[in-house]
């Protein structure tokens, strides 16, 4: 039987009761685990994303989601050794673009000028060491079919020398998974982050990744708090004497998904890890279920299938 809330046939199947803040999941085809919460640092820079950082480990998180285009990389490493905790006990996943385009020659960076910044991002993350990711991503599709290869290969060669612990991509929708099977070492990717909450649940893309075993990540998870004031949330928030955005990581960590919850407000860092002493009955999840507005329901960017 499938957990309410989840479509018949995937294979995120797991008894959500019995959910800890230390709770992980194992990444297809990997020995690695990757914890069920994360923590999203975009729009966060300089002091204020170290601060937010620190605040969220000492708060229990142990997963951080990072990328290059979030410059924020370095705080995030930083954060990590000033707060002592072990790096090993530590997820950290960064992300990276595809190769810079120009007009005159489309490709202008090769597999190892990539790989070389992916080795600056780690360097990053271990503030000056050799450091490694426990994840890398490819952050967008949008580089086209050859850029996407030379990224993936350049995410393999880290990967094989144990640089990138693990790899997947981020944005992707089942045709672009697909293409990568035609040149892909290392398939199915072990993750797919994309855009989730309940008014945008990319449904198929979903249920394909749940059927191959891989890993969805849930960004934007509580939608930049532009539906707090939604009806049907506030009553469920109400029933349960939650926050909405409690509510809403906690429909995602029913449903399967790796959410991402983003703040830089000490309180709230607090509470959206706080999701673990009540369940949402399956009517409820049905009633979050129902508000999916498709690719409508986008903030940021819905997969291309």
């Amino acid at each position: 039987m499938p957990h309410p809330g989840q479509n018949p046939g995937t294979s995120a199947s797991f008894d959500s009761k019995k959910l800890t803040l230390q709770s992980t999941v194992q990444l297809p085809n990997s020995q690695v685990t990757i914890p069920r919460l994360g923590f999203g640092v975009y729009l966060s820079h300089g002091d204020t994303c170290l601060s937010s950082c620190s605040t969220a480990l000492l708060a229990g998180y142990r997963h951080i989601d990072t990328a290059q285009y979030y410059a924020n990389e370095a705080q995030v490493g930083r954060a990590v050794l000033e707060t002592g905790i072990p790096r090993s006990e530590i997820f950290i996943t960064s992300k990276m673009f595809g190769p810079k385009m120009s007009t005159t020659d489309p490709q202008t960076s090769d597999e190892h000028e990539l790989y070389l910044e992916i080795i600056e991002s780690l360097k990053k993350l271990a503030v000056g060491e050799k450091g490694y990711a426990d994840l890398f991503l490819i952050h967008s599709p949008h580089c086209g079919p050859q850029g996407m290869k030379t990224l993936w290969k350049a995410l393999e060669r880290a990967h094989k020398e144990g640089r990138a612990k693990a790899i997947g991509v981020s944005n992707f929708g089942v045709g672009h998974i697909e293409e990568l099977k035609e040149y892909a070492e290392v398939w199915p990717p072990h993750v797919n982050q994309i855009e989730l909450h309940p008014w945008c649940q990319q449904r198929k893309t979903v249920e394909y990744c749940q059927q191959h075993g891989i890993v969805v990540e849930a960004y934007c998870p509580l939608v930049r708090n532009e539906k707090a004031n939604d009806e049907t949330l506030l009553k469920i928030a109400k029933k349960y004497g939650k926050t909405t955005g409690q509510v809403l990581i906690r429909y995602s960590l029913q449903k399967g998904w790796v959410p991402l919850p983003k703040s830089d407000t000490p309180s709230r860092i607090e509470a959206n890890a706080d999701v673990y002493g009540f369940d949402l009955e399956q009517v409820d999840m049905e009633a979050l279920d129902k508000l999916d507005q498709g690719d409508k329901g986008a903030i940021v960017e819905a997969v291309k299938n």
